[in-house]
């Protein structure tokens, strides 16, 4: 089954694993396959906050408001790296997609992939604008359908492949607050509060 991450992940430009791995202190291959694991945590997330009452049109909002305007992938990440995009404040995003838990995400991420937290946490930074950017461009461009159903069921996508992943038990427990074994509605607002709300 094709999933958005994936599908981001066959887009991105000549070179930028190099510098992602450049950035990280990690050889190409390390880097190529921690992104492989960070894009479906990433995009996983976003799906099952997408899921919740409101979270779909509260996403969707966001990448209009915040998102649309961002340049290419390779300029993006160049920006990123640079430090110097007003889109590029990845812990920012971090903080509401995963809310408090960022930290948990990035341990669990880096003994995944040998990276350790650090690393992983940087990893996500440099991704996660590029992830929103990317999701915006998908949405609301080229003649994607735009409502908020589509944008939930194409993420679910991703939340079943991350949930079938290695990488499920990690998803499942970040975004479960309240440890009773489901995602609800009071573990959404412990999460984002308002659902990637405000600028980023």
């Amino acid at each position: 089954m094709s999933t958005l991450s994936h599908e981001l992940l066959s887009q991105l430009p000549a070179g930028a694993v190099q510098q992602i791995a450049g950035q990280l202190g990690v050889d190409p291959n390390q880097a190529q396959s921690a992104i492989g694991a960070a894009l479906p945590l990433l995009l996983g997330a976003l799906g099952k906050n997408a899921s919740q009452p409101q979270g779909a049109e509260a996403l969707l909002g966001a990448l209009n408001r915040d998102h649309a305007a961002s340049g290419g992938i390779g300029e993006l990440l160049g920006s990123v790296l640079g430090g110097n995009s007003p889109q590029g404040n990845g812990a920012g995003i971090l903080g509401h997609i995963f809310g408090g838990n960022t930290g948990k995400v990035a341990q669990g991420l880096g003994q995944t992939t040998g990276l350790g937290s650090d690393k992983a946490d940087m990893l996500m930074k440099i991704l996660a604008p590029i992830v929103m950017a990317w999701l915006a461009k998908r949405m609301l461009g080229g003649g994607q359908a735009t409502d908020a159903n589509a944008l939930g069921a194409a993420l679910g996508a991703d939340a079943k492949a991350a949930q079938q992943s290695g990488l499920g038990g990690l998803l499942g427990s970040v975004l479960d607050q309240d440890g009773d074994g489901q995602l609800g509605l009071s573990d959404l607002m412990k999460v984002g509060g308002s659902l990637l709300g405000g600028k980023h």
